[in-house]
């Protein structure tokens, strides 16, 4: 057999199916679109169920992709066995309701045998038990020996999820060792394929069936071919290795990790498995930034996590010292950038995010292992070895501290975790999980009336041009059922031909306005699209009946949709703005448009200075002030990259895209709507900046008519602020300074009169003490001394009383100070001033403690202060030797 490497391998299969007509995609986001039912994608035809199910229209009946996919439910395996990853690129190409299989048997056939040239006597092929039509189809337009297909039952060649489109496949195996003779029966096949000597490669799955999950089956009118092949598995077979990690773009990555850690692959399978678990691991979260995913601590954002500290810990494991993950990130852009463009453009952002993660997890491990190191010494103190699966889980899920470092310094003191625990504190956490996503359909999407709208029911949007027309209703329904009408006061949802009502849509917010008629009047409270793409109207009747089939004046809010226009195209300025003040390497992350203000999110490791910001805000209002046209083209998507247009390129694009320029100064692509010129925003004013994660900022800001309201507002206070300490606007800074040193001033005069006051206390707080088993003890409460003063009284009176115990106690500003302080000698007598503090913070609502000889503490409760003192006695009382 040929070696045929992996990068060659993706590519070869691509263009054979181009070569029967398919479509080529570039692999969707690992972030699903519309499909709550997955966290990420995990196969290679999830970005396509929407074509499958007929809730939208694909590009082209026939389809080939290469999709990056990410399975997290076998984790505890990577790196343990040959086969097991979290990241995993699935090759597959697409039928929906074109050709079937007469067409794909041979066409996989041909690939297999002519295009990879594997030997026919090394493969089988399986068929489900009943399909005696692909059996017929094998043996007819193939040259296959048919003694090498069988029959197998449904578990292994049925391919169904739930209720939805399910049907028989046919797999095809590679045998490993064909000198062992060949398989004769499926009883012997399936126990070769169970020893691990035959494996699957390929399925090419026939959905000619809608189930409804109870085994009940109706044919399809028009069947789909959903096919997978892993591009790994395949390239094992063609590498000639048993192992992942050994095919060549894999084996690149782990020899940078060998080469970091100075560890030889091969020679200690213990360290053999960490340097897996890294290159795997490093591989799924460099492609996870990629697509926009973030460290967090729920969701994908939680696997990302949870992928990136697990490689740092073998990174530990293996004796790397420091941060290293992003070294790593090279190499998988080197080995991968040439499929994945985003991956090079992206590199040093992934970088930055990954080296951030990396040092908060080395954090994250020194604070946990002294959790950790208490939980042992109260183990120790209880003559116990078990710690509890619910401290070890809180360890993990708290505090990000992996399961495996737990169990090791736990067996370094003779120690174990209750596993059974832990397992069940797991398990809660995954049904929380499951539960928080609720139900959904085989689309992804809930099941619910708005998302049952007809694929074949499409509305033509013409609010480019247009902001009212004339449309007919085609659907509509509330939030529990289809209806063929809506009358006065129900609240409910329209589909119509055409609208010039803009869907919520990339950032910017749906329209409002109004649909009307003779016999009703609609307002359109807002526009959203469902997860088959259609354009909602979600309405309330305000008069009359709305029938479907009916006609009326489809008009939206104009005064609202030209300040959303002002505040879209401002924010492709802005974005502009910031690349030429702060760098190249800003790069949108989300957005929000709507009428009143933007908020734009964008790569960038470090707060804005203000004077970036303002530098940011003069061009673009100089810009806006050039009065640039604003002009809209349709291009192909390559034509809009050689124009330099900025996009979101992990989103997909149909053949032509919609390219907006400001001029020569802003070029994005974008499906939404914008003013004429931008002359048109009139002032724009940047009103706020922040980080919402890691390598993530936000500004929000305002134009128009808000802007200037904003501005007046601003002035208002201003003039307000001068009335008030009666002088003029240039002077304002100078009269606030003069005051603050005023006031300075008297604080300092009333801490002076206060602490006078105290000195003249001592004589009556020395005079409370009391004796305690030959300890003399001082507890006083004093009014409105705050926590300096007290600790300066508190060491005044140690000093004069030579021996014993002094516990003080303030309200001040509405909260209670303490203090406790103690001479050396009668420590030895048991006293210890953090214990005492601890005990007495708690009674007015504090907490706090500290040294044996002197502790201090706050507390929220003045009005226990008597009930803390009478505490100070007794806690004393009981420490006194």
């Amino acid at each position: 057999m040929k070696f045929i490497g992996t990068n060659d391998l993706r590519e070869s299969y691509l263009k054979f199916f181009e070569s029967k007509d398919h479509l080529r995609l570039k692999s969707f986001s690992l972030v699903p679109k519309n499909d709550k039912s997955l966290l990420l994608i995990n196969a290679g035809m999830a970005p396509l169920k929407p074509y499958f199910t007929g809730l939208q229209e694909p590009p082209r009946k026939r389809i080939t992709t290469c999709q990056k996919c990410i399975r997290t439910g076998d984790i505890e395996n990577v790196g343990k066995t040959s086969r097991h990853g979290t990241f995993f690129e699935m090759l597959g190409n697409f039928s929906f309701g074109d050709y079937f299989k007469e067409e794909i048997i041979p066409w996989a056939w041909e690939f297999i045998t002519k295009e990879l040239e594997i030997p026919k006597d090394r493969l089988y092929v399986t068929i489900y038990l009943e399909d005696d039509e692909a059996f017929e189809i094998w043996k007819k337009s193939t040259d296959i020996d048919t003694n090498r297909i069988f029959r197998l039952g449904k578990e292994d060649n049925f391919w169904e999820h739930g209720a939805g489109p399910c049907g028989p496949c046919t797999e095809i195996h590679f045998d490993k060792d064909p000198s062992k003779g060949a398989v004769t029966s499926a009883e012997e096949f399936v126990r070769e394929s169970d020893n691990d000597r035959i494996i699957e490669f390929w399925n090419l799955v026939f959905t000619q069936f809608d189930g409804d999950g109870k085994g009940n089956y109706e044919r399809l009118q028009n069947p789909n071919i959903d096919t997978g092949m892993g591009l790994e598995r395949i390239a094992t077979i063609m590498q000639g290795v048993d192992n992942i990690f050994e095919i060549d773009t894999v084996k690149n990555i782990l020899g940078t990790v060998s080469k970091l850690s100075g560890v030889n692959y091969g020679e200690d399978p213990a360290k053999d498995i960490s340097l897996r678990i890294i290159t795997d691991h490093v591989k799924s979260v460099t492609m996870m930034i990629c697509d926009g995913i973030q460290p967090s601590n729920e969701g994908r954002g939680y696997v990302l996590r949870r992928l990136l500290r697990r490689a740092a810990r073998h990174g530990r494991v293996l004796g790397i010292k420091g941060i290293f993950l992003n070294e790593v990130v090279q190499s998988v852009v080197d080995n991968y950038g040439g499929e994945y463009d985003e991956l090079i453009s992206k590199n040093d952002y992934i970088k930055k995010i990954i080296t951030l993660e990396e040092e908060r997890f080395n954090e994250t491990i020194d604070s946990g292992m002294g959790i950790l190191l208490g939980y042992i010494d109260e183990l120790q103190a209880s003559k116990e070895n078990v710690l509890s699966g619910e401290k070890a889980f809180k360890l993990y899920d708290t505090y990000g501290f992996p399961y495996e470092l737990t169990e090791e310094i736990l067996e370094e003191k003779g120690m174990s975790i209750d596993r059974e625990a832990f397992d069940k504190e797991m398990n809660s956490q995954r049904e929380r999980a499951r539960s928080a996503r609720g139900e959904f359909t085989y689309m992804g999407g809930e099941d619910s009336p708005v998302n049952s709208v007809p694929g074949e029911i499409e509305t033509e949007f013409i609010g480019y041009e247009k902001s009212q027309i004339e449309g007919e209703i085609l659907f509509l329904g509330t939030d529990e059922e289809v209806r063929e009408s809506l009358v006065e006061g129900e609240k409910g949802f329209i589909v119509t031909d055409k609208t010039p009502f803009y869907a919520e849509m990339g950032g910017q917010v749906g329209d409002k306005g109004t649909i009307t008629s003779d016999n009703f009047k609609i307002f359109v409270y807002d526009t959203k699209k469902n997860v088959g793409g259609k354009i909602i109207h979600y309405v309330k009747v305000q008069e009359g009946e709305v029938k479907v089939g009916d006609k009326g004046i489809l008009e939206i809010d104009i005064k609202r949709r030209k300040s959303i226009c002002k505040n879209h195209t401002a924010t492709h300025m802005l974005h502009e703005a910031l690349r030429e003040v702060i760098g190249e390497h800003v790069n949108q992350s989300g957005s929000y448009v709507d009428s009143e203000r933007l908020r734009f999110d964008f790569t960038h490791f470090q707060g804005v200075t203000p004077e970036e910001l303002r530098k940011v805000e003069d061009l673009v209002n100089e810009k806006i002030m050039d009065v640039f046209n604003v002009d809209t083209n349709e291009m192909t998507l390559e034509e809009a990259k050689t124009k330099g247009a900025m996009a979101l390129f992990d989103d997909k694009y149909g053949d032509l895209v919609r390219v907006v320029e400001v001029g020569d100064y802003s070029i994005e692509l974008c499906g939404g709507t914008h003013v004429c010129n931008s002359g048109e925003i009139g002032l724009f004013k940047i009103v706020n900046e922040s980080g919402v994660a890691a390598g993530m900022r936000r500004i929000e800001a305002i134009t128009g008519f808000e802007a200037i309201k904003y501005m007046e507002e601003k002035e208002n206070t201003l003039k307000n602020a001068c009335s008030t300490l009666k002088c003029n606007e240039k002077d304002i800074i100078k009269r606030i300074q003069g005051q603050a040193s005023e006031i300075k001033e008297k604080e300092k005069e009333i801490n002076e009169l206060k602490a006078k006051l105290t000195s003249g206390a001592e004589d009556d707080i020395i005079n409370s003490a009391k004796d305690i088993n030959g300890v003399k003890v001082v507890v006083y409460d004093l009014e409105d001394v705050d926590g300096n003063a007290l600790r300066d009284l508190g060491d005044k009176i140690r000093n004069k009383i030579g021996s014993g115990v002094v516990v003080l106690l303030s309200k001040a500003s509405g909260k209670v100070n303490l203090v406790a302080m103690s001479t050396k000698d009668v420590i030895n007598n048991g006293i210890h001033c953090g214990k005492i503090i601890k005990e007495v913070a708690t009674v007015v609502g504090g907490g706090g403690g500290g040294r044996p000889d002197m502790a201090q503490a706050g507390g929220k409760s003045p009005e226990n202060i008597d009930k803390a003192m009478e505490k100070a006695y007794e806690v004393i009382q009981s420490l006194v030797k």
